[in-house]
């Protein structure tokens, strides 16, 4: 009976190991940690790539993202898109700093060979 339990917690919890498949290595600041864990509870659902094969609703992001510039990135974020929602009044600036430092140590992926 524990051995089934185990079992279904664990598959349970196995989506969520594809939540941080954009992280980088754990050479991360306390900011930077903070980021991923924000950006995985309020980003991830549509800018991490899915664990079965779902299609994603925004971009993957990585340190490109806003062609690189930390302001653009904070108006995106502050005030949403046409496709994405405004934050502003969700998160804190210190949050939002904190999710712009992380998404800058994703690295950029490789071209797909072709």
């Amino acid at each position: 009976m524990m051995r089934t339990a185990f079992a279904a917690l664990t598959l349970a919890l196995c989506p969520i190991g594809g939540a941080f498949a954009q992280q980088p290595a754990n050479n991360l600041n306390d900011q930077q940690t903070m980021g991923r864990q924000v950006f995985a509870q309020s980003c991830g659902v549509c800018h991490l790539v899915a664990s079965l094969n779902a299609k994603t609703y925004g971009p993957p992001l990585d340190k490109a993202a806003a062609n690189g510039d930390d302001s653009i990135m904070r108006e995106y974020i502050e005030n949403g898109t046409p496709r994405m929602p405004a934050f502003k009044y969700y998160l804190k600036s210190s949050e939002i700093d904190a999710i712009i430092a992380y998404v800058r140590t994703v690295p950029t992926p490789a071209p797909a060979a072709r």
